[in-house]
């Protein structure tokens, strides 16, 4: 394990994240049985760059009076910023171990427990419910991903709906906006600042829809 802690102005986070991307522990193949293989079991429990630009861009956001999902957490640092601002935040990832850190980590930033569930993109029926505000970062690894993640997102979102996505450039965000365009949000795209201690700016895009 790996403990740090990020500043937000004058806001700090404290993780407890994994050491590296070499850790891997799945004694009773609960991971392996979700379809998680050892290289790709460690990559909820890092702090990916776009996890830091989603988490920066949240850090003043407007909050008052929306319900808010982060979809595909992994160590949910947006998540326990958004709680430690009160916010009505819940989380949710596929990874079995996610839900153990969140709640560690929550209790490493004295903050109110934050309503966790977890569920695959393409799962038919949750009890989520809808939000106001979905946000989420890395999400697009593969190319399925993009149907699957706007079909999920659209299942939680309200009549009124904004989404921010953080994505680093994978290749798949294109698809995954036509695919929300057809659904009836529109789209924007922009450049984010330099997030804290980055020795250059962050070369993916904050992806934004509406509806």
């Amino acid at each position: 394990m790996r403990y740090q802690t990020i500043e937000f102005g004058g806001v700090d986070i404290h993780l407890r994240t994994l050491r590296d991307r070499q850790q891997f522990s799945d004694p009773e193949g609960t991971a392996e049985k979700l379809g998680i293989s050892s290289a790709t079991w460690p990559l909820f429990g890092i702090v990916w760059p776009s996890g830091e630009v989603l988490a920066h861009l949240m850090a003043d956001f407007e909050i008052e009076g929306k319900r808010i999902l982060e979809v595909g957490c992994g160590i949910a640092l947006s998540s326990l910023l958004l709680n430690h601002r009160e916010a009505d935040i819940t989380a949710t990832d596929y990874h079995p171990e996610a839900e153990r850190f969140l709640i560690e980590n929550t209790r490493l930033n004295n903050g109110q427990t934050i309503p966790f569930v977890r569920t695959s993109w393409d799962s038919d029926q949750s009890e989520l419910g809808d939000f106001d505000l979905i946000i989420g970062s890395d999400l697009l690894y593969e190319r399925d991903h993009a149907t699957q993640l706007a079909g999920f997102i659209d299942q939680h979102a309200n009549a009124h709906c904004e989404v921010i996505l953080v994505d680093p450039g994978r290749g798949h965000h294109a698809r995954f906006s036509k695919r929300m365009v057809a659904l009836g949000y529109s789209h924007s795209q922009s450049k984010p600042a330099m997030t804290a201690g980055d020795a250059s700016p962050f070369s993916g895009q904050v992806l934004t829809y509406n509806r």
